[in-house]
């Protein structure tokens, strides 16, 4: 039984401390490749340049997000319609069932509103 208790403590104690250590060592690598890329950029480039670039670049992310927006908009726009389209040929459907069945449309309509409540 102590190995058991011995085991566990020893498994979490080296998943918490092998998460820590990677968790560093990542964040190290990452943020030397990040200046290695902006130090790049900035011995090519002047400080007007940089401030240009930053603003392109805030200036495309705002054009994709608002085309982003208006792609979703059309999208749902076109499902609406196409929900629509779909209930008016169900309704048409129903009253042509209704029309073969020798029932009346109204008597349809009754037996929905009941079926509904």
């Amino acid at each position: 039984m102590s190995q058991r208790d011995g085991f566990t403590s020893g498994f979490v104690a080296g998943a918490f401390v092998g998460g820590v250590f990677g968790g560093v060592i990542g964040a190290l690598i990452a943020s030397r490749r990040d200046l290695e890329l902006t130090g790049e950029e900035d011995t090519e480039l002047t400080d007007s340049q940089v401030e240009a670039k930053k603003i392109s670049a805030k200036r495309r992310q705002m054009r994709a997000a608002e085309s982003e927006g208006m792609a979703m908009e059309t999208a749902r726009r076109s499902l609406e319609d196409k929900i629509a389209q779909l209930n008016s040929t169900i309704d048409e459907v129903r009253k042509q069932l209704g029309n073969v069945n020798g029932g009346s449309p109204q008597a349809i309509s009754d037996r929905s509103v009941t079926k509904d409540s």
